[in-house]
């Protein structure tokens, strides 16, 4: 094809001949068929302007100074200063609006005068803000280096490499210094800034280190955070890491070793960290626990030696020993360093107000350090005033505190309330539930739904007691609402049905006895057997009197009953066990002297029936059953 372009206001015409399309078969043609075509009007204004100055004998600075723009905003000066700074080549286009000639070295030679753009004075605009500007875009310019480092040496994606660099803004701003003071030096003082950039960036090893992170499991945030700590030292960062790894931090817990550790923990040398950890392993802490503790409370690697003993000495001082400092730190390692001394005189001073002393406070904390990081206000005095409206004395409390000191820690409208108001619903006055909260605390440490409630449907629809008796079974025996269902209450009850009870009959003794379900099955067989096959008992008198099995069988059940043998006499089972050995034997003698009476003809019949009518309160003055549980 043959290509003529032609102007009328140019002297010069532009053809082009290709020798393709010389048809073999048209010889004659290919010399004479030519294809003409003008521009169009849009490259035809701009070849004209280009030729136009080309054209110009004037100097580039001179036709720089004369340029000014016809009009341009805010936007327009930004990008204007940006291009003014660009040190790599940027692509021409036709239609641009800065034509770069072949004798131009770059882009900046064809750009007008920044300072004739501006005007002498800016345009309103200060020399400092000029200089804002400059180095934003520098710092962009620095920022698009080292994402490219990321992607190219790296072989980082493009996403995360962005992501990792949008949070190096003070490591962007070092690599900025140190490629301007690479300047100084005569080998860079021709160079171009981005090469500066990059010796800098790669005489760091900043590529190798966040592939190291992120093989350690770091992520792009933390990354970020711990390359700006070093403040340009990328080395520390990769010496700290091995060091934790010698004391046992593993995991992401290097990370929040770092982050929480404050900013000094690069700068400090290895032989002050090494000291505090071999002095907390000589109080207790042991070696394979440091990483666990560092872990949780990176604080301590903050602290100066003599603060760290400090701390270590306001527990020592309350009764500890270095077991139970060892295992206080292990169980929350916060309580080492998390807290102020001030704020930790304070919660004792309140925990000493129920009644206890320095040391079982200093035990109470060694066994639920998790106490000390309790707010007094938010968590303590609202659970105080509502055990008092449950009608909790003070004593009642600390023995909550000291069985089960976690209750002071767990919520109280999302744990403790819910379940209160269900004991209320089933009918339990409040100075019940108290007494079952201080009789068993553990009570409040169930699960509601998974525990409580299913232990109480159980008793309702398997167990036969009735709706009545419900609130009184639970009151009594509040422990039963900690039974597993499967492992300990549905075996229990398969055992007494198999004897021959009914389950009406069942729901009626656990009414009268509740630890009935409690008992374990082992337990109960040799008892039962004994009372079946030895002292030959129906079965009417196990259910009138289930406390029976609560009854030691080698101390009270066989020897009382040898003792009835011997002496020829027989009671019923309440008034064989529920009193004391004392009152027994002076049963017994009642009842041997009546019958010697009887048998010489001085009492009538009647006389041999007084057992069965022993009052209930002379029963009820008798000593409590000696309960045997699993």
């Amino acid at each position: 094809m043959l290509l003529h372009c032609n102007a009328s206001c140019c002297t010069s015409t532009f053809s082009l001949v290709s020798s393709s399309l010389r048809r073999h078969d048209h010889p004659e043609d290919s010399q004479d068929t030519v294809i003409r075509r003008r521009h169009n009007a849009r490259s035809l204004s701009l070849f004209t302007r280009h030729n136009q100055n080309l054209k110009q004998n004037k100097n580039l600075n001179e036709s720089q100074e004369t340029f000014v723009p016809p009009r341009h905003d805010d936007d327009d000066r930004s990008k204007l200063l940006e291009l003014s700074l660009v040190t790599r080549r940027t692509p021409q286009f036709p239609g641009s609006i800065y034509a770069q000639s072949a004798s131009d070295p770059d882009i900046a030679s064809s750009l007008p005068s920044l300072r004739k753009f501006l005007g002498s004075d800016g345009e309103g605009e200060s020399e400092r803000e000029m200089i804002a500007k400059a180095l934003e875009i520098r710092r962009k310019v620095t920022k698009e280096i080292i994402k490219e480092s990321l992607v190219r040496k790296g072989r980082f994606g493009i996403t995360y490499a962005t992501n990792v660099t949008d949070r190096l803004g003070e490591f962007v701003d070092h690599v900025m210094i140190e490629a301007a003071a690479l300047k100084r030096m005569p080998e860079f003082s021709e160079t171009r800034f981005n090469i500066r950039a990059r010796t800098v960036i790669e005489d760091s090893n900043f590529v190798p280190l966040v592939r190291w992170l992120k093989y350690h499991e770091f992520s792009y945030n933390r990354i970020g955070k711990i390359i700006c700590m070093s403040k340009g030292n990328l080395d520390s960062i990769r010496i700290m890491i091995e060091w934790l790894k010698t004391i046992h931090v593993k995991g992401e817990f290097i990370g929040v070793a770092f982050l929480r550790s404050g900013d000094n923990i690069l700068q400090r040398s290895r032989e002050e960290l090494d000291e505090i950890v071999e002095y907390l392993e000589s109080n207790g802490v042991r070696r394979d626990w440091m990483g666990y503790v560092v872990g949780r409370c990176p604080e301590l690697l903050s602290f100066s030696m003599e603060e760290v003993k400090t701390r270590v000495d306001f527990f020592m001082k309350m009764g500890m020993n270095q077991n139970d400092f060892g295992t206080m730190v292990f169980d929350y390692p916060k309580i080492l360093g998390f807290f102020s001394f001030e704020e930790m005189e304070k919660k004792i001073s309140y925990l000493k107000e129920f009644g206890l002393s320095t040391e079982d406070v200093g035990r109470l904390l060694a066994f639920k350090p998790h106490l000390m990081g309790c707010s007094i206000e938010e968590r303590w005095k609202p659970l105080v005033k509502y055990f008092y409206y449950l009608g909790i004395s003070k004593q009642g409390m600390k023995r909550i505190l000291v069985v089960k000191p976690i209750l002071y820690c767990i919520d109280l409208e999302k744990t403790i309330a819910p379940k209160v108001r269900f004991f209320q619903d089933m009918g339990i006055p409040n100075e019940a539930i108290g007494n079952m909260l201080v009789k068993f605390p553990s009570l409040l440490t169930n699960s509601l739904y998974k525990k409580i409630r299913p232990v109480v449907i159980f008793l309702l629809t398997r167990a036969g007691v009735s709706q009545k008796d419900i609130g009184k079974v639970i009151a009594m025996d509040p422990a039963l609402l900690g039974c597993s269902i499967g492992t300990k209450l549905e075996p229990n009850m398969r055992y007494y049905v198999s004897l021959g009870i009914r389950i009406h009959q069942l729901g009626e003794m656990i009414a009268d006895f509740p630890m009935l379900l409690r008992y374990n099955v082992d337990i109960l067989r040799p008892k039962y057997s004994y009372l079946r096959r030895t002292m030959i008992r129906p079965l009417q008198d196990l259910i009138e009197f289930p406390r029976f099995f609560s009854y030691s069988l080698e101390r009270r059940i066989i020897p009382r009953h040898t003792t009835m043998v011997e002496n020829r006499v027989n009671f019923k089972l309440r008034y064989m066990l529920a009193c004391t050995d004392g009152e027994f034997e002076r049963r017994v003698r009642d009842k041997v002297e009546r019958r010697e009476r009887f048998e010489a003809g001085l009492d009538s019949e009647d006389s041999q029936l007084l057992d069965d009518n022993i009052s209930d309160e002379e029963v009820a003055s008798s000593d409590s059953p000696e309960v045997e549980e699993d």
